[in-house]
């Protein structure tokens, strides 16, 4: 069953009509200061303020780096409270002209329990009205979640819902006009929040970015503890130089497989590598060779956990991504989102610790426990498909934090659950992006724009068949390549530049 919540609050919030032409955006702040008085039932607005054009300082002070000027905009703020232990904050921001006539929801990270100031002002620089929530808790740990199933709820799901559902109350308020589209954009856990909009709510947005979904969230926590505990034996960390030293063999063994030499593999569920081939022929190990211990350490991370009621595979990470690699294994915030997970959600136990993890067992019980509320794993997308929602999914190859392969996974059950990927494709695609970490960075192509390819399909019909991406050095393009939705891979022709988009094809 598909929970509704909040849609009192859509229908109270837009019957509000403010004194201006639909539309257009009130250039005065009166306006914008009259939405501190709409009604909102579980909530209310605590902000409603006009900006000024120029540079904005977020509450906290800390301004993101690179902030440009923004334009002058409506700062809506308010508290939701759909349930007796809920408080959530939200801030809705709209551009008091040049409004583009749409929405953007834009997510969070890991337990960020913050507003996302620098996805708001990319979204309002590009016209829309945006919104964003501290998922109703603040700082970016799981205590919040001991003794509060409500705000593990509001967490999970809950809080980005009824976000959607205000917020765009709140804009068809402010401009008289409901907005034309909407839109949701996240990277990480904002893709998680992505995937369950899709899976809980089809009806919120009518196009989904889902970045690196961290979609298999128990399961990511298990690997990472798992690593972790691993670790803990004498002499099986890696130094740096030698998680380098890993890569470039794995780049030996496979990089020129799909017939390019670039340093990046393409296609890592193909690459055949045996970390023992590093393995010292004396006992020590140095930044040339591996001890055995080292060499298991490898082997540990690539290889997947195993629900043991379902069977279900739970991904570890793919050959490529070892320069994301930390001494800990998988990377540092991976490490404490999983602590967090089992201590405050599956043990109540602030006191547990790594050596208590046991494998298999603990993974399945943290996946029974969630019960469906953070973990993003229902593959029946029928309802967002037949509705008419569009989703471009995307995930770097070298991500060392949210296994790739748990997207991989996701789709080809997506496509089992939902009719074949004729089907499928209809509405959702998977990029799978070479060389990337996670949400950015990396060796490959690092850099595009999902968003307006997604734009593209629902607001043209225009299915992305290909998106170029580009990589740059110290600021300069040195690379071009297109993202071919999954399972194709691009594929030289074999001539031209191989740094350039227009030399390779899908297939």
């Amino acid at each position: 069953m598909r929970v509704l919540i909040g849609v009192a609050c859509a229908v109270v919030l837009a019957a509000v009509v403010l004194d201006t032409v639909p539309g257009a955006a009130p250039l005065d702040g009166d306006a914008c200061g009259r939405l501190s008085t709409l009604a909102v039932p579980k909530a209310s607005i605590t902000l409603a303020r006009a900006v000024e054009a120029g540079g904005f300082t977020p509450p906290d002070g800390d301004a993101p780096r690179g902030a440009r000027s923004l334009p002058a905009f409506c700062r809506v703020a308010a508290t939701l409270r759909p349930s007796a232990d809920s408080d959530i904050k939200i801030e809705v921001w709209m551009p008091a002209s040049g409004w583009n006539g749409k929405y953007q929801a834009v997510g969070n990270g890991a337990f960020s329990g913050s507003i996302a100031y620098p996805a708001l002002m990319t979204a309002l620089g590009r016209g829309y009205a945006a919104s964003s929530t501290d998922t109703g808790h603040t700082g970016n740990t799981a205590s919040f979640a001991a003794g509060h199933p409500e705000k593990v709820v509001d967490f999970g799901w809950r809080a980005v819902h009824e976000m959607s559902v205000v917020s765009k109350a709140i804009v068809s308020a402010y401009y008289s006009d409901a907005p034309k589209r909407s839109y949701w954009t996240g990277c990480s856990a904002g893709g998680r929040q992505a995937l369950k909009e899709a899976q809980r709510f089809p009806a919120d947005f009518d196009g989904i970015v889902a970045g690196a979904p961290g979609l298999d969230w128990t399961g990511r926590a298990s690997q990472a503890v798992r690593i972790d505990k691993a670790l803990e034996q004498a002499g099986a960390r890696l130094t740096a130089a030698q998680a380098q030293r890993v890569h470039r063999a794995v780049l030996d063994a496979c990089d020129a497989n799909d017939g390019v030499k670039d340093g990046v593999i393409d296609n890592p569920p193909t690459c055949k590598f045996d970390p023992g081939v590093l393995q010292c022929k004396g006992s020590g190990g140095d930044a040339s060779c591996l001890t055995a211990a080292q060499v298991a350490t490898v082997r540990a991370i690539y290889t997947p956990m195993t629900n043991a009621k379902t069977r279900r595979e739970i991904a570890g990470l793919a050959p490529g991504s070892e320069l994301g690699w930390t001494d800990r294994g998988w990377t540092a915030s991976a490490r404490a989102t999983g602590l967090d997970q089992f201590r405050f959600l599956v043990f109540n136990d602030p006191a547990w610790q790594v050596a208590m993890f046991e494998g298999d067992r603990d993974a399945t019980r943290a996946e029974e426990m969630d019960r469906d509320t953070i973990n993003a794993l229902d593959p029946n997308l029928k309802p967002f498909v037949e509705r008419g929602g569009k989703m471009i999914q995307y995930h770097g190859w070298s991500d060392p934090q949210i296994s790739p392969l748990a997207s991989t996974q996701y789709y080809s059950r997506v496509i089992e659950k939902t009719g074949g990927r004729s089907a499928v494709d209809q509405a959702y695609r998977l990029f799978m992006v070479p060389g990337m970490g996670h949400c950015g960075g990396g060796n490959g192509v690092n850099t595009f724009d999902m968003l307006a390819a997604l734009e593209q399909w629902v607001e043209h019909g225009q299915a992305p068949e290909r998106i170029v991406a580009s990589h740059a050095t110290e600021g300069r393009v040195d690379r071009t390549r297109p993202l071919c939705p999954y399972p194709q891979v691009a594929v030289y022709n074999g001539s031209g530049s191989t740094d350039a988009a227009e030399s390779f094809a899908c297939r």
